[in-house]
């Protein structure tokens, strides 16, 4: 964790044709679900550094280890006593969140949500992906690598992630009335822990030996590289014929590399390094008075063998 001292109610000084300026500092906390998932650590590089290009802020990263909920609730309790200025807040459960959120914004902190919403709780602003829209794009990218279908399997994190769900109810959305059939037992719940996710790649295979094609709707077994090679290696022909398709979350370095490599057919990605710039953006924002729209979408992007080069660079 870095830049954790709290200062508040600080002033820092402008000088402009020789005049001194008072300027406000604020202190405001990221949040994540986990901090063992690299995606994370994107956002976190966003924030700190358009915290340093603002110069009166303060980024903080701070959540539990591990993706844990409760851990989450109360990280966010403890940063609501110490008085941050604001939080920026992906919601690894609804209600657990809601109940928190409620609680700094009538501390009157500045609470907004990135990555995974909290919609009907009173935080002012989502900053990040439109789920619903990505689920759909994985969707599409399998029927456009695999047109032939046959059946799926779904990887997903928290069941209690509201971001995770609108995924999948993209993916299914998009191959409704295709030739593509979801297999029992499916979306498998890896709790984002990178391990298991790579394991329920072969108890999926193993279960459903026909299985078709697999879409993890987050990138957690790809960034278990090796892991994710000897899943792969194992149907390898078929994978590289297409008979066995993978459609997999998320744009990190390792995973570019393995698409790259041939170990995927496709891959959509987020932008966390802009939503930790647009959370510290939006924060100061909202502390200034200023309005901020209630939904701000960073985008995604679609990644095959065609461009990953461009990705890559």
């Amino acid at each position: 964790m870095t830049k954790t001292a709290i200062v508040l109610g600080t002033i820092a000084t402008l000088f402009l044709g020789g005049t001194a300026i008072a300027q406000e500092s604020y202190t405001f906390a990221v949040v994540p679900k986990a901090m063992n998932n690299p995606f994370f650590d994107l956002a976190r590089d966003g924030c700190e550094a358009r915290a340093a290009e603002l110069g009166n802020v303060t980024c903080m990263y701070i959540g539990p280890v591990e993706h844990e909920a409760t851990t989450q609730a109360q990280i966010i309790e403890d940063l609501i006593t110490q008085g941050v200025d604001g939080l920026a807040i992906s919601v690894s459960d609804i209600a657990a969140a809601t109940t928190v959120i409620d609680r700094a914004t009538a501390a009157g902190i500045a609470v907004i949500t990135f990555d995974s919403d909290a919609p009907d709780s009173t935080r002012t602003a989502y900053v990040g992906t439109d789920n619903k829209l990505f689920g759909e794009d994985l969707g599409k990218l399998l029927l456009q690598v695999a047109p032939d279908g046959g059946t799926y399997g779904m990887i997903s994190g928290g069941a209690a992630a509201p971001n995770l769900a609108l995924r999948v109810d993209g993916v299914r959305e998009a191959l409704a009335g295709s030739a593509w059939t979801e297999v029992p037992g499916s979306p498998t719940f890896s709790n984002d822990d990178i391990a298991l996710a790579v394991q329920q790649m072969g108890d999926l295979k193993t279960a459903n030996p026909d299985l078709k094609a697999i879409v993890p709707v987050g990138g957690w077994p790809m960034f278990a590289p090796d892991g994710w090679k000897n899943f792969v290696d194992q149907y390898k022909a078929d994978v590289d014929s297409g008979a066995f398709a993978l459609v997999v979350a998320d744009t990190l370095p390792q995973q570019l590399q393995l698409l790259k490599e041939g170990y995927a057919h496709g891959l959509v990605g987020q932008r966390p390094y802009e939503m930790g710039q647009k959370a510290m953006d939006t924060l100061l924002a909202i502390k200034k008075g200023e309005t901020v729209d209630e939904i701000i979408y960073t985008g995604n992007d679609v990644v095959t063998a065609e461009n990953v080069d461009e990705f890559l660079k």
